[in-house]
Formats: structure tokens, sequence, C-alpha cells
């Protein structure tokens, strides 16, 4: 479409007196209106415009509700032009996707007449990314308060909270994922909480989280350590580890009385007791049927969190980790005999507080020799999501083979999400998400060329 120019006038050539311009912008000085840039329309034409430092004409920029009014005048125009019906069902204004988006055949020289040929000759073909732990969608970028959606902290057991309601798909981070090779992400609340709520696998390309959904609930968010000490000593309700390991216990006590009475009422025929959706949400974890997803960084917590776990027989994740290679030895039987997914990360960050302190780069290498299976995550915001490859290309550098690498934001991160079955690997089945690079995805210097998601072309830069 061709750019069309408004036509520049003077104030004067419109009939206003320019002093009334610089009137209206000295007020604006004085009471310390901040904006990022101004355009005086009259009848069609400008006439008057500037851009403040550091912006300019053409920098792209939020405007926040300012949309609703350009959004409503453009179709207004639309329809009035006749190029939309306001009658029409807005999935009717776009393309239809491709019909179920799963690889249906590979290998050379496949005989597919009406398809489309893609050619990514000298490239590396990979599966599509998989981050195991992030909270992309639920922390935007760059809005702040406005966009800060992942934690809630009015009291420390929240297991009824879903991520599935605070995710925005239009997050410019999900582009970013995209661009990165990334196609499907677990993401959920923070850890704020001893329990935070419900994690969703999903896709990071979509209109609707009900478009991208992988499976909800994909776990249950518990957490040790200092972040919820710091959160909740602050409202002065409790203070120590021990109270956090308690409230962890009493909810899961709380949950399996509540199970045992339901399931007492359906033999004797009797009223069920009282719905409780705080412990709704928690019974599927102590039926073993969804995992506890917990954080935990230091060795003690670490133990803490197998120590609950076999005491209810718990299905877990272990994530973060961070100084789980310290003491491998010790608890890679308690591992074993739980089944426990392994995520580690965020390998890319500052040591930001004391339980991180031990973060070191040869935890990966070191569980690779002693045996576990295990993915590498960012902890998206914490480190941007598009540098998962980059995490993973760090831990190849301090020792893990490449393979392990590659796997460990593959299909071993999508076997501990339990999404294996449609994602984390080229197989004839499965979901069609493809990452292309011109480059080893784990050379600094690469960069994806193209991403495919549901067999859909959703980053080109071919």
């Amino acid at each position: 479409m061709q750019e069309q120019k408004l036509e520049r006038i003077t104030p004067a050539q419109a009939g206003l007196d320019p002093q009334c311009i610089i009137n209206m912008m000295d007020r604006m000085e004085k009471e310390h209106i901040n904006i990022t840039s101004f355009m005086l329309l009259r009848h069609g034409k400008v006439l008057c415009e500037a851009s403040y430092e550091p912006y300019d004409a053409t920098q792209l920029r939020t405007v926040y509700s300012l949309s609703k009014t350009f959004t409503s005048m453009a179709v207004g125009i639309a329809a009035g032009e006749g190029k939309i019906d306001l009658d029409e069902k807005i999935t009717d204004l776009f393309a239809a996707e491709i019909e179920n988006g799963k690889i249906h055949a590979m290998g050379v020289n496949l005989d597919y007449p009406n398809a489309e040929e893609i050619n990514v000759s000298g490239c590396f073909v990979l599966p599509g990314f998989v981050d195991a732990h992030c909270h992309i969608g639920m922390w935007e970028d760059g809005i702040g308060f406005e966009g800060a959606d992942g934690n809630d902290s009015y009291k420390p057991v929240t297991p009824e909270l879903r991520a599935i309601d605070g995710i925005n798909p239009f997050d410019n981070c999900f582009t970013e994922a995209r661009a990165g090779g990334v196609t499907s992400v677990v993401t959920g609340p923070g850890s704020a909480n001893v329990i935070g709520g419900q994690f969703v696998a999903m896709k990071t390309f979509g209109r609707s989280i009900e478009d991208m959904t992988i499976k909800f609930p994909a776990a249950m968010k518990a957490a040790f350590g200092e972040n919820p000490k710091r959160v909740f000593s602050a409202q002065k309700t409790f203070y120590t580890r021990m109270s956090i390991a308690s409230q962890l216990r009493g909810t899961l006590l709380d949950a399996l009385e509540y199970d045992r009475s339901i399931k007492d009422a359906k033999q004797k025929g009797e009223k069920p007791p009282k719905i409780d959706h705080s412990l709704e949400a928690m019974l599927p974890v102590v039926r073993g049927e969804l995992p506890l997803k917990i954080h935990a960084h230091r060795a003690d917590d670490i133990m803490t969190a197998l120590r609950i776990a076999k005491e209810f027989n718990l299905k877990i994740t272990l994530d973060h980790f961070t100084e789980g290679y310290m003491i491998i030895d010790r608890i890679k039987p308690c591992i074993d005999e739980l089944n426990a997914g392994i995520i580690i990360g965020p390998l890319l960050h500052e040591r930001s507080k004391p339980e991180v302190r031990n973060r070191s780069l040869t935890s990966a290498r070191t569980l690779f020799d002693n045996g576990v299976k295990f993915a590498i995550m960012t902890d998206h915001p914490v480190v941007p999501i598009q540098y998962l490859p980059v995490c993973a290309a760090l831990a190849v550098r301090e020792g893990l083979p490449e393979d392990a690498a590659l796997e460990a934001i593959t299909i071993n991160a999508a076997r501990i999400a339990g999404i294996d079955s449609r994602v984390g690997s080229l197989e004839v089945g499965k979901d069609a998400d493809i990452a292309v690079f011109y480059g080893h995805p784990f050379d600094f210097r690469s960069r994806c060329a193209m991403t495919l998601i549901n067999g859909r072309i959703v980053h080109d830069e071919l």
C-alpha cells in the first residue's frame, strides 16, 4: 500500500493564532505533562507536529488507550467505504489455518506435487525449542505494573489461580520468542507464594490462550526459600523456611482430607462437602495426576522439597536446582525414585540474591556426568526468552555435550512438561514446530532464519 502524506499548512493558514500553540506547550511543561510527540490537525491538514528526545517521528511507541480511538476510526472508515461488514464475524477476516499442522512424512525425495517447497539449503533444521519454566505473558515487556500479573500476595496459598487468566498473547515477547526459535513454553505464576497457582504449556503463536494451549493445567507452582520469606515476612505472616514447609504440608493434608470426604460421601450416597475452590485445585496434585512445580535454589530447600514429595507420594519437578549439583551424589537416588523432573536455570543472570550465590554454568555438565536428565530454562523475564539457546550454548562452553544441550531445550523439556507426544522432536505425527537457523544454534553469530508453529510460518528472515 502506498503511503499517503497529509498536507502541511501553517496555523495561521488554518485561522489559528500560533501563540495559542506556544501557550499550550508552555503550560504542559509547567505542569510536568510529559509527552513523546504530538500532531495538531484541522480539516485533514497538519498544522503543527513535534517529537521529543529520545523519540523521533519514525519511532514506534505504545499509545495505550489512544489505540481505541484510532481503531474505531479505522473500522468506521473501512465500513463506510464498503471494505468490511460490521455484521461479519471477526474470524472471517483472517486466513484459514493449516488444516492439521502435523508432520506427515520425513525423508528425501518425497513426492508431494502440490506442496509448497521452502529452500533451507545450508541451514540447520531443528525442532522448535521448548522453555520448560518461564513467566512469558505474565510480566509484559516494557509496561510495568499494568502488565505485571505474575504474583498475587494476598495470601500465601493460592492454588486456585490460573495462568490462563493472566497471560497476554499480544505481549511483544512472544514475537521475540518465535524470532529465537522458541515455539513452546511452560509459563505461570511467580514464586512469591508457597503455592502460587496453575501453570500452562502453550505455543508462542496465537491470538488467544485457547488457540495456544497445549496442556492445562500443566503443573501446580510451589516455592521454597527467599521469595515467599521476603514477601510474607513483610506482611508479618511468617518468617522462616519451617513455616513455608508447614504451610505446604498443611495444604496437602487439607486436600487429602477433602478428597476423602468427597469419596466417602459418594460411596455412602450422601451430600458432598461444600466446594472449596482452593482445595479443588489441589486434588490432581494429591492424587498424583499433576506435578508440583517446585521453585528451589538452595540445597536445603531441594532436600525439603524431596522430603515432602516422598512423604505425600507427589509427582514433582525441581525448578532452578541451583545448588543441586553440590549434592547430586546424595539426592540422585531420590530423584530416580520419584522420577522427578529437573529444570535448571536461569544461567545467564547476575547473582541477584543470596540463594543463587553458588550458581555455576558447570552444573549442567555435573548433572549429565551423573546420568540426570534435565531441561534448561530462561525463567523469562529474568533472562529474555529468545536467549534460551544462548543459555544452552554457555553450558556447552563449560563441558556439556552439544547433543545433551540440544535435548535440554527440546525433547527433555517437552518430556518433563508432559507434552512430548506433540512437541520436542521432529517426528511423523507430531506438531510441525520447526526452527531453522543460518548456522549452528549454539554459535552466538547464528540467527533464526525461520520458525514454523503448527506448520505455519510465524517468523521469516529467509
